[in-house]
């Protein structure tokens, strides 16, 4: 009887693990695939035009509900805008600055030293005006996720009209192909011609997707450029100097064989 016992236990442990992992591994979602970016390997780089097409999704759809609060507008300039342009975009919003002589805050046009400004006062106003679901901020979105640029780009072109037979959504809930759990708040935010590109770019979803990924992908890592130059000058530093001391042990030791 302990026997059988024991059986059953270990039985209802496997049940119950097995169930869970399953549990699991559904609400993981489909696995992206993998994108061909310009800025992947050791060499690689941002595409200027990409991240200036990105930029412009960005303002145009995103920043109606995102806010990109770790950026400054001066940092534009490194996507390849001028100064003027990104002084002209600075103005564009208003922040809060002071206090004045009187000790009263003040609304001002943004400068381009100021970071970005995020589209609602708080979070209960975010949590309002989006049915209780609270927009992330995108600064750091490709790091901050499995898969990073990948899964961003699978998110963006992953919406399905009808999920599949058998699967139903809660109310104002969207079905994602790779979107964990598949169920998502926020309805689809791109489409074919979602913009006009000034550079004549026929604006496709994938297109869209693909440029504002790229900008997402710089505004989370900005450095990276410089940092994969550094890296490449460390790395030709380090031979020049493994061959200068090999050379100098050849020349010690010559005499001792």
């Amino acid at each position: 009887m302990k026997k059988i016992n024991a059986i059953a236990s270990i039985l209802a442990v496997a049940l119950i693990f097995g169930s869970a992992v399953s549990s699991a591994t559904a609400s993981e979602g489909a696995k992206p695939h993998a994108q061909d970016w310009s800025f992947n390997g050791i060499f690689g780089t941002f595409d200027r035009g990409a991240l200036q097409r990105g930029y412009q999704v960005y303002s145009e759809v995103c920043a109606a509900c995102h806010a990109l609060r770790l950026l400054s507008y001066r940092n534009l300039t490194a996507i390849g805008l001028s100064p003027d342009q990104v002084k002209k975009i600075a103005a564009e919003f208003e922040v809060t600055d002071g206090p004045n002589d009187e000790g009263e805050m003040f609304q001002r046009p943004a400068r381009p030293s100021d970071r970005f400004v995020s589209p609602f006062a708080n979070e209960n106003a975010a949590r309002a005006s989006n049915n209780g679901a609270l927009p992330p901020d995108l600064s750091l979105m490709t790091k901050a996720r499995k898969g990073g640029a990948d899964y961003l780009h699978g998110l963006l072109t992953g919406y399905k009209e009808e999920p599949p037979a058998g699967v139903k959504l809660p109310e104002g809930m969207n079905y994602n192909l790779y979107f964990p759990g598949n169920q998502i708040a926020m309805a689809p935010p791109l489409a074919d011609d979602a913009v006009k590109y000034a550079d004549g770019t026929k604006a496709t979803l994938d297109q869209v997707s693909s440029d504002v990924t790229t900008f997402l992908a710089w505004a989370a890592e900005p450095e990276l450029e410089e940092r994969k130059r550094l890296g490449i000058k460390v790395m030709l530093f380090l031979l020049v100097l493994t061959g200068m001391l090999y050379a100098l042990k050849v020349s010690i030791w010559k005499d001792q064989h």
